[in-house]
């Protein structure tokens, strides 16, 4: 029998905010979000007690092989090529650190917010990836609808909570005007993305000695991500997952790299760069990936995660401030980009379609 492998690197618990404490918008939670989010943090936190989130976490994940086993002529109906593949099914169109492409996982993005953002054929054109409207499986999986929007308006309105705090943090730095704040932003955006993530079986290999095997190492773009712990799967029976080096990977602001954990009745929250600029730096993205398990117990193993995209509206005024050190390039010096533009500057460069 194989024995689950120990990772070389440290490992830490997420900061922890219960729900009693985000719900109270007087409370003083600075300590704690400068502990997760500011410039010493991991740029992760996460939030307990959250009441339904567990059962609505079980519903959603528990669909997710079976949308992965769909006939894939079922499955190519549900794909949106026009949005870059930004609503709908997604299955070895995104490119890994390596250049290939990503056949080890399949994606399903719908908005839980809004099913259609907009009417506007000229946004729909100018932003696909955010304006175009949900496509659901309501013939093949009707059930997974109603279990999606469930658990991502959830993640979604904690989050919000989680914004007025992360606001009262950064007021106290920076002078801050009146819808500059994360949570009015938030509040506001038609942009926000879940993404339902299933990882699919697969035999040892060599590329799972990478650190990055299951999801290279990236930054998130938008503001805040909100993140469902995984659940593991072998014939569709839940199991613990088998390794304890596998999970999620942080690289610190000291280019340390750390394993971070957290509960699966938790939802854990990540600062994405867009907040990080629109903070001045008092909240921090960092870079992260996810390690696949490894052995022999690994072999045949599912994975199922969900995570909520939370970001501005398309045209959201992104003003850059003078230092910036993530994606330099793609900042115009002829004045401020709207969250879509950047976006899809972004997009250009993960999927290799305009030099």
């Amino acid at each position: 029998m194989s024995r689950p492998s120990q990772t070389a690197f440290p490992t830490t618990r997420t900061v922890t905010i219960s729900f009693s404490e985000l719900k109270d918008k007087n409370a003083d939670l600075s300590v704690k979000i400068e502990e997760g989010f500011g410039p010493s943090g991991l740029g992760i936190l996460s939030v307990t007690d959250v009441p339904g989130f567990s059962s609505l976490r079980r519903d959603l994940l528990r669909l997710s092989p079976r949308l992965a086993s769909m006939p894939e002529e079922a499955k190519r109906e549900l794909e949106d090529p026009h949005s870059r593949y930004n609503f709908g099914w997604s299955h070895g169109k995104e490119k890994l650190e390596s250049g290939k492409l990503d056949m080890l996982k399949g994606s399903f993005y719908a908005n839980p917010i809004f099913d259609r953002p907009t009417t506007d054929a000229s946004l729909i054109q100018r932003y696909p990836s955010y304006c175009g409207s949900n496509i659901w499986p309501h013939s093949a999986l009707p059930e997974l609808e109603s279990a999606f929007k469930a658990l991502g308006q959830l993640i979604h309105d904690v989050g919000l909570m989680l914004a007025h705090h992360c606001d009262q943090y950064v007021s106290k730095v920076m002078k801050m005007g009146e819808d500059e704040g994360l949570e009015k932003i938030l509040l506001h955006s038609r942009c926000h993305k879940g993404r339902l993530l299933y990882y699919f079986p697969s035999e040892q290999s060599n590329d799972n000695n990478s650190m990055s095997s299951w999801c290279g190492w990236h930054t998130d773009h938008g503001s805040l991500t909100g993140l469902t712990c995984a659940m593991f799967m072998r014939d569709a029976v839940e199991i613990p997952c088998p390794d304890s080096a596998a999970g999620l990977y942080i690289r610190t602001r000291t280019d340390q790299i750390v394993k971070v954990v957290f509960g699966e009745d938790e939802i854990a929250y990540q600062i994405g760069e867009t907040t990080e600029i629109l903070s001045r730096g008092y909240l921090c993205a960092t870079p992260h990936c996810v390690r696949a398990p490894k052995g022999q117990e690994a072999s045949g193993l599912e994975r199922s995660t969900f995570a909520l995209f939370m970001q501005p509206d398309w045209d959201e005024l992104l003003n850059f401030p003078e230092e910036v050190h993530i994606h330099k390039e793609l900042i115009s010096s002829s004045g401020p980009l709207t969250f879509g533009e950047y976006t899809e500057k972004l997009l250009d460069i993960y999927y290799h379609l305009k030099k």
